[in-house]
This record gives C-alpha cells, sequence and structure tokens, in this order.
C-alpha cells in the first residue's frame, strides 16, 4: 500500500481532532476503569451515562453549556442511587438499574416533546469526527483533573475499593472517597461526551480495566497497561475507520471486546498450565 494513502487520515482536520480527543479522553477512562472494575461499579458507569441525557437536554432550554447539565445530570444519578442503596433493603444493582432507566426515560421524554436541534445520535453514540477546538480543551482540562486526582490518591482509593471498613479503620475519610470517585466518574463521562457518546462511554470505562486486569497481577502496572490498551485502541479504531467507512466510536469499542477476549483466552491458557505443572509432581509421587 502506498505510503501517501497510509499517511492520508492524518492530512485532514476532522481526523487530527479525533485522533486529539482519543488521546485526551483515553487517560482518565483507562484509569478510572481500573478501579471501577475492582470495586465492581461496571454498572454504575452504565447507569450515569445514561442518566446524563436529561441534563444535556435541559440545559439546552435553559441555555446553560451541555456539560454543565450533563454533569449535574450524572452527580444527581450517582448521589440518588448511593442513597438509596444504603438506606434500603434493595440492592445496588437493582437500584442502579431503577434510577438510570428512570433519568433515560425522562430524558428521551423532554428530548422528543422539545423542538431542539441537538442531534440525539451524537449525544448517544459520540460525533468523534465533529469534535471542535473546544471541546478538545474542556475535555483535556477535565482529563487532566481526573488523572491527578486518580495518580495522587490512588492507594487511598485502591485500599476503599477492596476494604471499606479497613480503609476507615486506617483513617481515611471514606464518604469522601466514595463521593469523590462518583464525582470523577461524572466528570470522566462529560469529557467522553463527544468522543465516545453517552452508551458506548461504558465501554471505555470497563474494557481497559478488565483487559489489564487479566494480563497483569500488581495494580500498578495495571493502571499502566490500561491506560496503554485504551489510548492504542482509540488510536487504531479511529485510524481504521477512516479506511473502513465506518463511525470511530463503535471500531473502538470492537477492538477493546477482540483484545478483551484474547487477554481472557491467554489467562485461562496460562491457568491451565500452572494446574498441568502442579499437579504432574503429585503424579510422580
Amino acid at each position: 500500500m502506498d505510503f501517501d494513502l497510509l499517511m492520508l487520515p492524518f492530512q485532514f482536520g476532522f481526523m487530527q481532532n479525533a485522533f486529539w480527543i482519543s488521546i485526551i479522553v483515553s487517560v482518565p477512562t483507562a484509569l478510572l476503569s481500573c478501579f471501577l472494575v475492582l470495586k465492581g461499579w461496571a454498572l454504575m458507569g452504565d447507569a450515569v451515562s445514561h442518566a446524563i441525557l436529561p441534563g444535556v437536554v435541559i440545559a439546552y432550554i435553559f441555555g446553560f453549556p451541555l456539560i454543565v447539565g450533563a454533569f449535574g445530570a450524572g452527580m444527581l444519578c450517582a448521589l440518588a442511587t448511593g442513597y438509596l442503596s444504603g438506606n434500603s433493603r434493595v440492592k445496588q444493582d437493582t437500584v442502579m438499574g431503577v434510577v438510570f432507566s428512570g433519568m433515560f426515560g425522562i430524558g428521551i421524554v423532554l428530548y422528543v416533546s422539545v423542538d431542539t436541534n441537538v442531534h440525539l445520535d451524537h449525544i448517544l453514540f459520540g460525533n468523534m469526527l465533529g469534535v471542535e477546538p473546544q471541546e478538545l480543551l474542556t475535555a483535556g482540562v477535565i482529563s487532566v483533573i481526573v488523572a491527578l486526582a486518580l495518580a495522587l490518591k490512588w492507594k487511598d482509593w485502591l485500599l476503599h475499593s477492596f476494604d471499606p471498613a479497613q480503609a476507615q479503620a486506617s483513617g481515611l475519610w471514606v464518604n469522601w472517597l466514595h463521593y469523590g470517585l462518583l464525582t470523577i466518574l461524572s466528570l470522566t463521562i462529560v469529557a467522553t461526551l463527544s468522543a465516545a457518546g453517552l452508551i458506548l462511554a461504558v465501554g471505555l470505562l470497563i474494557a481497559p480495566g478488565a483487559i489489564a486486569f487479566l494480563l497483569v497481577r500488581k495494580f500498578s502496572a495495571m493502571l499502566w497497561v490500561a491506560v496503554l490498551v485504551c489510548m492504542a485502541s482509540m488510536l487504531a479504531g479511529t485510524y481504521l475507520s477512516f479506511f473502513l467507512d465506518s463511525a470511530p466510536a463503535p471500531t473502538i469499542i470492537l477492538i477493546l471486546t477482540a483484545l478483551f477476549l484474547i487477554a481472557f483466552v491467554r489467562r485461562q491458557i496460562l491457568t491451565r498450565q500452572a494446574s498441568q505443572q502442579q499437579l504432574q509432581p503429585a503424579r510422580q509421587n
């Protein structure tokens, strides 16, 4: 294949912005996905991403920036889920299902009942090829804030994810860590609004951490592997979408899914080999 053809995607401004948003978004989503996977909060990312829709529509109606409405709705969903699950007999996954489906339904009703020029498909599925410089700046600022917060306090959140009781006994502010992680989750989803959309954002918040969890055993290494996997997948998906004439966001998710399956098969093979090696001395005896 001609070298000029291979470099063709980098010559267009809209593709350059798509590559930049891929790099910017991959860092916070990958770091956060590690904590969500360990804490068992995969559904929380799904719930918050769906719950953002009514906030976006309400923000448009009153003339506020869309990210303000999205963040407000995400925080409302996260806080409501945390309060209801902590003050009722219903399990957290059930509460999340009720809250996010209710808020997503409110968003759909508001969208169809109000005459807006907001493209619903862009909100749901993302519009990486239409990212504007202002959106790059907003995503960049949010990504830096989220990445610094997770990098500076990752040990505290790690202990809180594994054993909240031990974290509290160690003198950590468990409530601050809990709601701080919810705030970071809402901010990260707002940052991915232009890139992956509400529905596909959940893939970026789960797959990198799940892949890294299957590949490495140390959490510090898990963070690095998740970032590398997510960034490489987003750049590769954006690049391939140009030649496949497909949307970048679904292409990225397909790549992440394929990498997860490969990592899963690799882990199964290594586990089976380790079991066989342990059984061999016993058989010889």
